[in-house]
Protein backbone atom coordinates (compact mmCIF):
# COMPACT_ATOMS: atom_id res chain seq x y z
CA UNK A 1 0.00 0.00 0.00
CA UNK A 2 1.41 3.41 -1.07
CA UNK A 3 2.17 4.96 2.07
CA UNK A 4 0.32 8.36 3.41
CA UNK A 5 1.70 12.20 2.10
CA UNK A 6 2.16 13.60 5.55
CA UNK A 7 2.65 17.59 4.57
CA UNK A 8 4.66 19.24 8.12
CA UNK A 9 4.74 22.69 9.13
CA UNK A 10 5.45 25.04 12.20
CA UNK A 11 5.73 28.16 13.50
CA UNK A 12 9.51 28.46 15.60
CA UNK A 13 11.15 27.78 12.20
CA UNK A 14 12.25 25.49 10.21
CA UNK A 15 15.48 24.73 12.34
CA UNK A 16 13.18 24.02 15.32
CA UNK A 17 13.92 20.93 17.75
CA UNK A 18 10.56 20.59 17.71
CA UNK A 19 9.96 20.06 14.31
CA UNK A 20 13.17 18.19 13.67
CA UNK A 21 11.48 15.54 16.48
CA UNK A 22 7.91 15.83 14.57
CA UNK A 23 9.83 14.80 11.16
CA UNK A 24 11.58 11.95 12.75
CA UNK A 25 8.24 10.27 14.10
CA UNK A 26 6.23 11.15 10.81
CA UNK A 27 9.29 9.15 8.70
CA UNK A 28 7.78 5.89 10.71
CA UNK A 29 4.55 6.73 9.31
CA UNK A 30 4.33 8.27 5.93
CA UNK A 31 6.31 9.99 3.22
CA UNK A 32 6.92 13.32 4.75
CA UNK A 33 6.91 16.20 2.68
CA UNK A 34 8.02 19.93 4.96
CA UNK A 35 7.00 23.11 4.11
CA UNK A 36 8.11 25.62 6.88
CA UNK A 37 8.58 29.53 8.14
CA UNK A 38 12.30 30.29 7.25
CA UNK A 39 12.51 32.37 10.90
CA UNK A 40 10.21 32.06 14.00
CA UNK A 41 6.83 33.23 13.38
CA UNK A 42 5.14 32.73 17.07
CA UNK A 43 1.53 34.49 17.96
CA UNK A 44 1.69 34.87 14.02
CA UNK A 45 -2.15 33.55 14.47
CA UNK A 46 -3.79 33.14 10.62
CA UNK A 47 -1.45 36.30 9.14
CA UNK A 48 -0.88 35.88 5.32
CA UNK A 49 1.35 37.65 2.97
CA UNK A 50 -0.51 39.93 1.05
CA UNK A 51 1.63 43.04 0.63
CA UNK A 52 4.81 41.32 0.19
CA UNK A 53 6.86 39.10 -1.93
CA UNK A 54 6.94 35.47 -0.99
CA UNK A 55 10.04 33.64 -1.38
CA UNK A 56 10.40 29.45 -1.48
CA UNK A 57 13.53 27.40 -1.42
CA UNK A 58 14.62 23.98 -1.45
CA UNK A 59 16.98 23.35 1.82
CA UNK A 60 18.85 20.42 3.05
CA UNK A 61 18.72 20.08 6.99
CA UNK A 62 19.18 16.53 7.72
CA UNK A 63 21.64 14.96 5.33
CA UNK A 64 21.20 11.40 6.21
CA UNK A 65 19.75 8.84 4.18
CA UNK A 66 15.35 8.76 3.70
CA UNK A 67 15.51 12.30 4.91
CA UNK A 68 12.38 14.15 3.82
CA UNK A 69 12.16 16.90 0.79
CA UNK A 70 12.18 20.24 2.78
CA UNK A 71 11.47 23.86 1.69
CA UNK A 72 11.76 27.18 3.72
CA UNK A 73 9.23 30.05 3.07
CA UNK A 74 9.17 33.24 4.21
CA UNK A 75 5.89 33.84 4.75
CA UNK A 76 4.08 32.84 7.66
CA UNK A 77 2.81 29.47 9.25
CA UNK A 78 -0.15 29.60 7.09
CA UNK A 79 1.80 30.71 4.00
CA UNK A 80 3.52 27.67 4.42
CA UNK A 81 0.22 25.41 4.41
CA UNK A 82 -0.73 27.63 1.17
CA UNK A 83 1.92 27.16 -0.43
CA UNK A 84 2.89 23.40 -0.03
CA UNK A 85 -1.24 22.58 -1.32
CA UNK A 86 -0.64 24.74 -4.26
CA UNK A 87 2.88 25.30 -5.81
CA UNK A 88 4.64 22.14 -3.65
CA UNK A 89 3.22 19.11 -3.74
CA UNK A 90 2.27 17.47 -6.74
CA UNK A 91 -0.78 15.33 -4.89
CA UNK A 92 -3.36 16.52 -2.14
CA UNK A 93 -1.33 15.46 1.11
CA UNK A 94 -3.46 12.78 3.08
CA UNK A 95 -3.01 14.58 6.63
CA UNK A 96 -1.33 17.82 7.88
CA UNK A 97 0.79 18.14 10.75
CA UNK A 98 1.82 21.24 12.30
CA UNK A 99 4.35 21.51 15.45
CA UNK A 100 5.54 20.51 17.80
CA UNK A 101 5.03 24.02 19.01
CA UNK A 102 7.73 25.46 21.95
CA UNK A 103 5.25 26.56 24.57
CA UNK A 104 1.23 25.60 25.20
CA UNK A 105 -1.26 26.42 22.72
CA UNK A 106 -4.19 25.28 25.10
CA UNK A 107 -7.03 27.53 25.98
CA UNK A 108 -7.28 31.01 25.05
CA UNK A 109 -3.38 30.22 23.32
CA UNK A 110 -5.00 29.23 20.20
CA UNK A 111 -6.33 32.41 19.00
CA UNK A 112 -2.88 33.42 18.47
CA UNK A 113 -0.77 30.35 17.99
CA UNK A 114 0.64 29.82 14.27
CA UNK A 115 0.84 26.45 14.87
CA UNK A 116 -2.86 25.43 15.27
CA UNK A 117 -3.35 28.71 12.52
CA UNK A 118 -1.59 26.42 10.06
CA UNK A 119 -3.76 23.47 10.83
CA UNK A 120 -6.64 25.24 10.22
CA UNK A 121 -5.53 26.56 6.74
CA UNK A 122 -5.78 22.76 6.25
CA UNK A 123 -9.04 22.79 7.45
CA UNK A 124 -10.46 24.95 5.65
CA UNK A 125 -8.91 23.26 2.59
CA UNK A 126 -11.14 19.96 3.53
CA UNK A 127 -7.53 18.02 4.77
CA UNK A 128 -7.27 16.23 7.86
CA UNK A 129 -5.24 18.60 10.28
CA UNK A 130 -3.41 18.80 13.51
CA UNK A 131 -1.59 21.04 15.46
CA UNK A 132 0.62 19.59 18.34
CA UNK A 133 2.17 21.65 21.37
CA UNK A 134 4.93 20.71 23.84
CA UNK A 135 4.13 22.92 27.14
CA UNK A 136 7.90 23.32 27.76
CA UNK A 137 8.83 26.81 26.00
CA UNK A 138 12.63 25.80 26.27
CA UNK A 139 14.48 25.47 22.71
CA UNK A 140 16.51 22.78 24.99
CA UNK A 141 12.88 20.94 25.50
CA UNK A 142 12.85 16.93 25.87
CA UNK A 143 10.37 15.74 22.50
CA UNK A 144 11.12 12.15 23.51
CA UNK A 145 8.16 11.85 25.22
CA UNK A 146 5.81 12.95 22.92
CA UNK A 147 6.64 10.23 20.41
CA UNK A 148 4.06 7.83 21.43
CA UNK A 149 1.30 10.06 21.56
CA UNK A 150 1.77 12.11 18.53
CA UNK A 151 2.19 8.83 16.41
CA UNK A 152 -0.87 7.48 17.86
CA UNK A 153 -3.32 10.24 17.54
CA UNK A 154 -1.75 10.83 14.04
CA UNK A 155 -2.28 7.01 13.02
CA UNK A 156 -6.15 7.02 14.52
CA UNK A 157 -6.75 10.39 12.46
CA UNK A 158 -5.35 8.63 9.26
CA UNK A 159 -7.87 5.50 9.92
CA UNK A 160 -10.75 7.21 11.20
CA UNK A 161 -10.25 10.44 9.64
CA UNK A 162 -11.25 14.08 11.16
CA UNK A 163 -14.69 15.27 10.84
CA UNK A 164 -14.88 18.06 8.48
CA UNK A 165 -14.72 21.80 9.15
CA UNK A 166 -12.74 20.16 12.31
CA UNK A 167 -9.03 20.70 13.59
CA UNK A 168 -7.66 18.52 16.60
CA UNK A 169 -5.54 21.08 18.70
CA UNK A 170 -3.22 18.67 20.92
CA UNK A 171 -0.93 19.52 23.84
CA UNK A 172 1.04 17.75 25.70
CA UNK A 173 2.09 18.30 29.08
CA UNK A 174 5.92 19.29 30.15
CA UNK A 175 8.12 16.20 29.91
CA UNK A 176 9.57 15.60 33.70
CA UNK A 177 10.33 12.18 35.17
CA UNK A 178 7.54 10.20 33.51
CA UNK A 179 5.80 10.17 30.59
CA UNK A 180 1.91 11.81 30.47
CA UNK A 181 -0.44 9.01 31.69
CA UNK A 182 -2.78 8.84 28.73
CA UNK A 183 -4.75 11.02 26.67
CA UNK A 184 -8.34 13.04 27.17
CA UNK A 185 -10.67 14.68 24.61
CA UNK A 186 -11.34 17.91 26.20
CA UNK A 187 -13.07 21.41 25.82
CA UNK A 188 -11.27 24.44 25.70
CA UNK A 189 -10.97 26.00 28.75
CA UNK A 190 -12.13 29.34 29.73
CA UNK A 191 -8.68 32.01 29.96
CA UNK A 192 -7.69 35.07 29.25
CA UNK A 193 -4.22 37.06 29.26
CA UNK A 194 -3.99 39.70 31.93
CA UNK A 195 -1.70 41.67 29.97
CA UNK A 196 1.04 44.93 30.42
CA UNK A 197 3.25 46.90 28.28
CA UNK A 198 6.40 47.54 30.24
CA UNK A 199 7.27 50.69 28.50
CA UNK A 200 11.34 51.27 27.62
CA UNK A 201 13.74 53.53 26.69
CA UNK A 202 15.95 52.20 23.67
CA UNK A 203 20.06 53.42 23.93
CA UNK A 204 19.16 56.25 21.05
CA UNK A 205 16.95 57.67 23.98
CA UNK A 206 13.36 56.88 21.53
CA UNK A 207 10.09 54.97 23.87
CA UNK A 208 9.05 51.54 23.10
CA UNK A 209 6.87 48.71 24.64
CA UNK A 210 7.95 45.39 25.61
CA UNK A 211 4.52 42.91 25.99
CA UNK A 212 4.50 41.04 29.20
CA UNK A 213 1.49 39.68 30.80
CA UNK A 214 0.00 36.65 33.22
CA UNK A 215 -2.38 33.77 32.06
CA UNK A 216 -5.35 33.98 34.46
CA UNK A 217 -7.37 30.33 33.95
CA UNK A 218 -11.17 31.54 34.80
CA UNK A 219 -12.57 27.81 34.33
CA UNK A 220 -12.95 25.64 37.32
CA UNK A 221 -14.30 22.42 34.84
CA UNK A 222 -12.43 19.20 35.22
CA UNK A 223 -13.54 18.62 31.12
CA UNK A 224 -11.02 21.19 29.90
CA UNK A 225 -7.14 21.09 28.17
CA UNK A 226 -6.22 22.96 31.26
CA UNK A 227 -7.20 20.47 33.93
CA UNK A 228 -6.13 17.32 31.90
CA UNK A 229 -2.69 19.02 31.13
CA UNK A 230 -2.64 19.74 35.25
CA UNK A 231 -2.88 15.80 36.07
CA UNK A 232 -0.35 14.95 33.73
CA UNK A 233 -2.79 13.81 30.51
CA UNK A 234 -2.03 14.97 26.84
CA UNK A 235 -5.28 17.42 25.68
CA UNK A 236 -7.17 16.58 22.79
CA UNK A 237 -9.89 19.41 21.41
CA UNK A 238 -11.47 19.37 18.52
CA UNK A 239 -11.37 22.93 17.09
CA UNK A 240 -13.70 24.18 14.40
CA UNK A 241 -12.81 27.40 12.56
CA UNK A 242 -16.58 28.72 11.86
CA UNK A 243 -16.33 31.24 14.64
CA UNK A 244 -20.49 31.85 14.72
CA UNK A 245 -22.02 31.91 17.70
CA UNK A 246 -24.98 29.86 17.18
CA UNK A 247 -26.73 30.12 20.04
CA UNK A 248 -26.60 34.02 20.01
CA UNK A 249 -28.65 34.78 16.73
CA UNK A 250 -32.01 34.67 18.43
CA UNK A 251 -30.76 37.16 20.86
CA UNK A 252 -29.51 39.13 18.52
CA UNK A 253 -32.57 39.13 16.30
CA UNK A 254 -34.83 40.23 18.63
CA UNK A 255 -32.88 43.65 18.44
CA UNK A 256 -34.98 46.62 16.91
CA UNK A 257 -32.37 46.49 13.58
CA UNK A 258 -35.19 47.10 10.79
CA UNK A 259 -36.91 49.68 12.46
Amino acid sequence: MKKPLILLTNDDGITAPGLRSLIAFMKEIGEVVVVAPDSPQSGMGHAITIDNTLYSKRVIIDKEKGAPIEYSCSGTPADCVKLGLQEILDRRPDIVVSGINHGSNASINVIYSGTMSAAIEAGIEGIPAIGFSLCDYGWDADFSKCKEFVQKIVIQALNYGIPKGTVLNVNIPKAAQQIPKGIKVCRQAKANWKEKFDKRISPTGKEYYWLTGKFELLDKGEDTDQFALSQGYVSVVPTQFDLTAHHTIQTINNWNLNE
